[in-house]
C-alpha cells in the first residue's frame, strides 16, 4: 500500500509541476521583449547546483560573456537552464561545462557533462514528456519536454548530441537582445 500510495503521489506531483510549467509558459508569450543578464542566471544556478549535488563533487565550470542578453522572462532562462545543468549534474561522472555564445540576434547555451551519454535513441525518447530511462535517479521526466515547450514559445530550440567530454551535450538555442 505505502508503494502504491508513493507512487501515485509522485504520479499526482508530476501533473501538478507539468500544468504549473505550462501555465507560465502560455503567461510569457507576451515578455518577448523583456531584456534578461545570461551570467547572473548561470552564475546562481552554478552555485545552487553545486550544493544540492555537493555529496557527489561534481565541478560545474561556465562561460558567457557579461554583455548577453536573453530576450525573454528570467524565470523561462531559470526554467529552461536549471532543468538541463539539474540533468547534467545527476548524470556527470565529475564535470559540467556550460557555455553561452551569441550567434546575431540568438545566443547558443550548451551544457554538457562527463556522464554515460544516451544513444541516437534514447536522446530522442528523453524528449517524450515522462519518459525516464532510469527509474533510480530522481526525477519526473518532464524537464526536457518543459525546456522544448519553453523555448518554441521564443521561437527557440533544444538538441541534444554526444558530448566532446563524453557525455550529453545539450543546445538550447533562443533570441538575444542587445
Amino acid at each position: 500500500l505505502a508503494d502504491q500510495v508513493r507512487r501515485q503521489v509522485d504520479t499526482m506531483r508530476r501533473q501538478v509541476d507539468h500544468y504549473l510549467a505550462r501555465a507560465r509558459a502560455a503567461g510569457s508569450v507576451n515578455v518577448l521583449g523583456n531584456r534578461t543578464p545570461v551570467a547572473p542566471v548561470l552564475s546562481d544556478l552554478a552555485r545552487v547546483l553545486t550544493r544540492i549535488h555537493a555529496e557527489r563533487d561534481i565541478s560545474i565550470d561556465w562561460d558567457c560573456p557579461s554583455d548577453l542578453y536573453f530576450r525573454g522572462e528570467r524565470q523561462d532562462l531559470e526554467e529552461m537552464t536549471g532543468n538541463l545543468m539539474d540533468n547534467a549534474c545527476k548524470w556527470a561522472s565529475a564535470r559540467v561545462m556550460v557555455r553561452a555564445l551569441r550567434e546575431g540576434a540568438r545566443f547558443t547555451l550548451t551544457v554538457e557533462d562527463d556522464g554515460p551519454g544516451l544513444s541516437p535513441e534514447n536522446r530522442t525518447r528523453v524528449g517524450t514528456r515522462g519518459e525516464r530511462l532510469d527509474e533510480s535517479v530522481p526525477g519526473t521526466g518532464l524537464g526536457l519536454a518543459i525546456v522544448r515547450d519553453i523555448s518554441k514559445l521564443y521561437a527557440g530550440s533544444l538538441a541534444l548530441d554526444a558530448s566532446p567530454l563524453g557525455g550529453l551535450e545539450a543546445r538550447l538555442t533562443l533570441p538575444a537582445i542587445q
